[in-house]
């Protein structure tokens, strides 16, 4: 038999791909998504990212918002926690106790210390860029590269979110106005997680119908999916750890964190499957090639 030559074990390979990908096609979406959560180790992904979220993001709210409120002293993040997870009494109540109010924080609030938090985020945003580089199939960018692109999404990420509870505030509108602002909060989370895949993803940028249709599965997690979700579970959370005070409501908010990392996972995962089933094929195999060849260069 003779040998194969390496322009025809290319040629293999890439048919190959482009049979996986057309029979990859066919399964069911769900099933699909769930196929690539198991793929990239979903679950400690989930719990990575989790971890970070609560020892990051957690504090920077707080500190954002009592800096905001000019370190009022009836003002706490527990209101903003309060109006975000729709918390009634006494729940609502527990909370407010648990942060305080804004005036606590004055005495050692600093530049540096705000610093030393988004410094923290980075390594955060690095664990993300990961995820998504496993969940789309391709080839992590280089350290240099990976951190300046983890710290730019790490700062729209930031923006976005203060930008929708901007908007989202409470105020004296009308159904169709307040309908309006909602509706806008959604778009810019829409931009946000369409844009992920460009700052995160090598190649991440091909094709922006495709990557739109990816940030769509972003929004309706994250902006619909979650915030429905949100009054229903975060109190229940909250009562399961009735009698533990402020350590009680530290607890409930890493297991939200949890939730809320796991549903990152999960976009990661269903905006790769999204993309992969409507770009075109040449594209796709194009880009994923150099991750999956990878393996088997190590390997000879």
């Amino acid at each position: 038999m003779p040998e194969q030559t390496p322009l025809a074990e290319a040629r293999r390979r890439l048919e190959a791909r482009r049979e996986g990908l057309i029979q990859s096609r066919e399964v069911a979406l769900s099933v699909a998504v769930v196929k690539r959560f198991t793929e990239i180790d979903g679950g400690n992904q989930s719990a990575l990212v989790s971890l970070q979220f609560f020892t990051t993001v957690i504090p920077l709210i707080i500190i954002g918002f009592d800096y905001l409120s000019g370190f009022a002293a009836n003002a706490s993040v527990g209101d903003l926690l309060t109006r975000q997870l729709g918390l009634h009494p006494p729940l609502d109540a527990r909370v407010r106790e648990a942060f305080g109010s804004a005036s606590d924080m004055q005495s050692i609030w600093s530049f540096v210390g705000i610093a030393g938090f988004l410094l923290a985020g980075i390594p955060m945003s690095i664990t993300v860029a990961e995820m998504f580089a496993r969940a789309w199939r391709r080839q992590q960018f280089g350290v240099v590269e990976k951190l300046l692109r983890g710290a730019a999404w790490f700062v729209l990420y930031l923006l976005t979110m203060a930008a929708r509870e901007r908007i989202c505030l409470p105020a004296d509108h009308g159904t169709a106005a307040r309908a309006a602002l909602v509706f806008v909060a959604l778009v810019l989370q829409w931009v946000f997680w369409s844009l992920t895949p460009v700052l995160l993803v090598r190649d991440g940028g091909t094709g922006w119908r495709y990557l739109m249709l990816a940030g769509t599965a972003g929004v309706v997690i994250d902006g619909v999916l979650l915030d429905a979700a949100a009054p229903i579970v975060f109190p229940m959370l909250l009562d399961g750890w009735t009698g533990f005070g402020p350590m009680g409501v530290a607890m409930t908010l890493m297991t939200w964190c949890g939730v809320d990392a796991t549903c990152w996972v999960v976009i990661a995962c269903m905006g790769a499957v999204l993309w992969e089933r409507y770009a075109p094929a040449e594209t796709v195999i194009e880009s994923q090639s150099a991750a999956l060849d990878a393996p088997v260069a190590k390997a000879s």
